[in-house]
């Protein structure tokens, strides 16, 4: 296994923009780094926990029985939808941020089950970077840690991105502009298993 190839995957995969990131920097702007700490928790346990899962025997399964994927996507695009139009409509106003409630750990780490993104990420990274050692699992332990050690740090700096932004907007209009655009981006980003989604269909 090429560790240094597969580092850079991960930071690849964790450092540009998706689903998680723009969750997680949406809530950096709106309620802050502490209350979204359980949120860069949920995402960085989820993720190599669906790794490890995938590599041990889930991938197995779907091997089986694809339709599970085809199931899990549409529900993965509907929950990022759903997200996009909370954030969207999320609190502008310091009263209301208050009172209103981030992604919690459990809420984020079970997302990655059905985050378009992390399973691209989750399937290429086995695929790619599994059959060089005599342990499969070894591999596949891995590539989860490497998920995680490399992971997280982007999480973090997404999310003080988002922070430190919210710091900036002072007006509750520019909030609002502010939680729009990242809903947008959110959106923009399930696009491509939209359509994968379209064309999978039996017409």
């Amino acid at each position: 296994m090429a560790i240094l190839s597969l580092m850079l995957f991960v930071v690849a995969g964790a450092g540009t923009p998706g689903p998680n990131n723009t969750i997680v920097m949406a809530s950096g702007a709106a309620y802050g780094f502490k209350r979204t700490l359980p949120a860069i928790l949920g995402v960085n346990v989820g993720f190599p926990s669906m790794v490890l899962l995938v590599g041990i025997g889930l991938g197995q399964a779907l091997e089986q029985w694809p339709v599970i994927l085809d199931v899990l996507r549409p529900i993965g695009i509907l929950y990022l939808l759903w997200l996009a139009f909370k954030i969207a409509t999320g609190p502008t106003d310091l009263q209301l941020k208050q009172e209103a409630k981030p992604p919690g750990f459990v809420q984020m780490a079970l997302f990655q089950f059905v985050n378009p993104k992390a399973w691209t990420l989750s399937v290429a990274a086995l695929s790619t970077f599994t059959g060089f050692w005599d342990s499969f699992l070894a591999e596949v332990a891995v590539i989860a840690l490497v998920a995680l050690c490399f992971g997280a740090p982007f999480t973090v700096a997404w999310t003080l991105l988002g922070v430190g932004a919210g710091k900036v907007i002072s007006q509750p209009k520019h909030m609002l502009i502010f939680n729009v655009v990242m809903a947008a981006l959110l959106v923009v980003s399930v696009v491509p298993a939209m359509i994968d989604t379209w064309e999978s269909l039996p017409l």
